[in-house]
């Protein structure tokens, strides 16, 4: 099952000659409850293969996955509460602050591209991009509460895990049932939603004020609403395929892009969240 998060996406491309086959090319739904049902025989990354012919020697395991997502995590977060501290966003200095995190944001962009096009995952690539993202939200945050919603960026931290553990705890009941059709729908709706938020910036930038009006009133917290859940979808693909990733053996340096795949999606929510908070707390 291949998620529609850009970086999951790569997994299993044509590495590890032999192993990536095995692992890419499975059938959908030969997985049952995170159990694969073909025979590892020919996955030399199946435990209790041969290893003699792996890269490194070992299988990704959800401890490698859990501890990698973790720095990554760990990294937006404590560049975050750098930018927080050390780049106010008083009249002052907020162009300056501003300025810094266009420019961050810029270079995130930028590097995620560029592990997206790599073959093997590069933890330095992955780290950096955690480190400028969390500078352009660290001032982003730092904005939105100073001079719109004070405390929404609490609420909106606290809306990012309800969510993420809601959608863990449904995945875990199979509650959401990852399949080819609720693949395809989420990739058609990802696809509008995108198309739309083009569509929102161009009518912005050439003259129309609000654009198309997604960033305020009702009709900006039914957006943001929706975001949320293509996000909460995201992340349901995203445990999909590290569950995959695991049971069919997939190479341990895999665990990297894990961490990256995921928190590009936690990203995703934090910032549909908050903007759908600062809506509702800055009409009322």
């Amino acid at each position: 099952m291949r998620s529609s998060n850009p970086i999951f996406s790569r997994w299993g491309a044509a590495r590890d000659a032999g192993a990536a086959d095995a692992y890419a090319q499975r059938p959908v739904g030969a997985a049952v409850g995170g159990h694969p049902t073909d025979d590892f025989a020919t996955n030399p990354y199946a435990p209790g293969a041969d290893t003699s012919s792996r890269s490194d020697g070992a299988a990704v395991t959800m401890d490698d996955v859990i501890v990698r997502t973790g720095t990554t995590l760990a990294t937006v977060v404590l560049t975050a509460v750098l930018s927080w501290l050390l780049l106010p966003v008083d009249a002052a200095n907020l162009g300056r602050s501003y300025g810094i995190a266009v420019g961050a944001a810029l270079v995130a962009f930028v590097l995620s591209l560029v592990q997206a096009f790599r073959r093997t995952p590069s933890p330095a690539l992955i780290l950096g991009y955690a480190a400028f993202e969390g500078v352009f939200l660290g001032v982003l945050s730092s904005t939105i509460s100073t001079y719109i919603a004070p405390g929404v960026v609490v609420q909106a931290v606290l809306g990012t895990f309800a969510v993420s553990a809601g959608v863990l705890i449904a995945y875990r009941m199979r509650w959401i049932r990852v399949t080819q059709r609720f693949t395809g729908f989420v990739a058609a709706a990802a696809t509008g939603f995108v198309l739309l938020l083009v569509a929102d910036l161009l009518f912005s930038a050439f003259g129309a004020g609000n654009g198309l009006g997604f960033h305020s009133g009702g009709l900006g917290i039914l957006f943001g609403v929706v975001g949320i859940l293509l996000g909460a979808a995201f992340l349901a693909m995203d445990f999909k395929q590290v569950e995959d990733a695991v049971a069919y053996g997939a190479p341990r340096e895999e665990a990297w892009l894990a961490a990256f795949g995921l928190t590009m999606t936690l990203v995703w929510i934090y910032l549909e969240v908050l903007q759908v908070l600062t809506i509702f707390n800055s009409d009322n």
